[in-house]
């Protein structure tokens, strides 16, 4: 039974939030802390730009989804079949090592905070059973309600950490990170630069889950959501993401920086480095609160792709098999084929743990690899759904933003070929 009784705006507020949950990850929690431990505010502006030129490819997925009803998939189609294929082949490539990934590093921090001794892999199965449990029994609903609950416990652990590292007397000037900025341009410091870039604040496939998070949310509620109130939902969830990568980086200058703390190497043995580091620095009170704000952290991440991957393959399916003016391709997903496709995920991904082994961070290398140089064709073809004739003309995106979405694919693209040209001459 749909809630037809809710506000639209209300209605329309949850697609946003779960954006923002699979952002704050490794992102934010790792690369966001180790720039701040590592270069103090140096690499702030850095961090700003990131957020700013992907905005415009990142709002198109649910400004699509309200003026069209249709998923970001159904366009790719409209463009060629070509298209959705591209996107199906970076998703293919990179599903099971993404869902590994985050997986094994939510597990690693659950084990920490619960004191549980278990092999990491063993740590992930039980993560990905209850991510399994939660999605198959309450679907979008369960999603929706657990992520909302935990990007607020996520929002309010890291602000009143963040506020508490605040309070005492700060050196500004030593925290700017002016002498570190040497360091960039070695091949370490470089290749953190490009990893940051590209993964902040997600990858740009995250448009097209949004739009089927939008899809969803809209079946769910039973309103359809206008594009201003698609807007709103998304602007919060965006800017909160980006509040929040601040927050990771400030407290990494404010608490590892400032400290002289090297950072570690792995992002289980980071997380417990901070855990500690909080206990240290602002009391033993504050453990809890800091270990919860990792953990949420990376939980909401992991729930959120354990529900994109299975939505995402049950809706190239639909697109692909019916073409995009078939009324089936454009429903949010088929339900025996969104669970087919959740155990197939979560298999992979337990596969890949389980025989990984020391090539584990190889699989990482290739999983970002592929996303970060498919990041500025995906942006074009993204702006070009938006622009195309199919679309509104009074949702299609002003001069502004598609100003803004040129500046960003030429960024992208630049740091794409930088990113070749260091791989291939390093």
């Amino acid at each position: 039974m749909y809630r037809v009784s809710m506000s639209p705006l209300r209605a329309a507020i949850g697609p946003g939030l779960l954006m923002a949950g699979a952002a704050v990850g490794v992102s934010h929690l790792v690369q966001s802390t180790r720039a701040g431990a590592e270069y103090g505010l140096l690499l702030l502006p850095l961090v700003l730009l990131a957020c700013l030129f992907k905005y415009p490819f990142l709002e198109f997925g649910p400004r699509y989804a309200a003026a069209t009803g249709e998923n970001l998939l159904v366009g790719y189609r409209r463009i060629g079949r070509w298209a959705l294929g591209l996107f199906a082949l970076i998703t293919v490539f990179t599903m099971f090592i993404i869902q590994a990934v985050v997986t094994v590093v939510t597990a690693g921090l659950a084990g920490l905070v619960f004191g549980i001794d278990a092999a990491p892999a063993t740590l992930s199965a039980g993560i990905l059973v209850a991510c399994l449990v939660l999605l198959a029994v309450g679907n979008y609903r369960g999603l929706d309600l657990a992520m909302k609950m935990i990007v607020a416990a996520l929002t309010v652990s890291t602000v009143a950490a963040v506020s508490l590292a605040l309070g005492g007397e700060l050196d500004w000037h030593g925290l700017s990170g002016l002498e570190q900025a040497p360091q960039i341009w070695t091949a370490a410091g470089f290749a953190f630069l490009l990893a940051l870039v590209g993964w902040m604040p997600i990858p740009l496939e995250v448009a097209v889950w949004h739009s089927l998070w939008s899809q969803e949310r809209a079946r769910e509620t039973g309103q359809p959501p206008s594009l201003r109130n698609a807007m709103i939902d998304f602007r919060l969830g965006y800017i909160g993401a980006t509040l929040l990568a601040v927050a990771f980086l400030l407290l990494g200058a404010l608490l590892m920086y400032a400290s002289g703390i090297p950072f570690a190497d792995s992002a289980v043995g980071f997380s417990a480095q901070l855990v500690d580091l909080y206990a240290g620095t602002l009391g033993e009170w504050s453990r809890p609160l800091i270990a919860i704000a990792a953990l949420s952290t990376m939980f909401s991440t992991t729930l959120a792709v354990t529900d994109a991957y299975p939505r995402v393959l049950s809706a190239l399916l639909a697109v692909a098999r019916h073409g995009p003016d078939d009324p089936r391709a454009r429903k949010p997903h088929d339900e025996w084929i969104y669970r087919i496709s959740l155990i197939v995920v979560i298999s992979g991904a337990l596969l890949i743990l389980y025989l990984a082994g020391t090539r584990f961070t190889q699989l990482i290398d290739l999983a970002t690899t592929i996303s970060f140089l498919s990041a500025p064709v995906l942006a074009w073809l993204t702006l070009r759904v938006v622009t195309d004739a199919h679309m509104p003309p009074e949702a299609r995106p002003g001069p502004a933003l598609v100003a803004l979405a040129w500046t960003g694919i030429a960024f992208l693209t630049v740091f794409s070929l930088i990113w070749l040209a260091w791989r291939i001459l390093a």
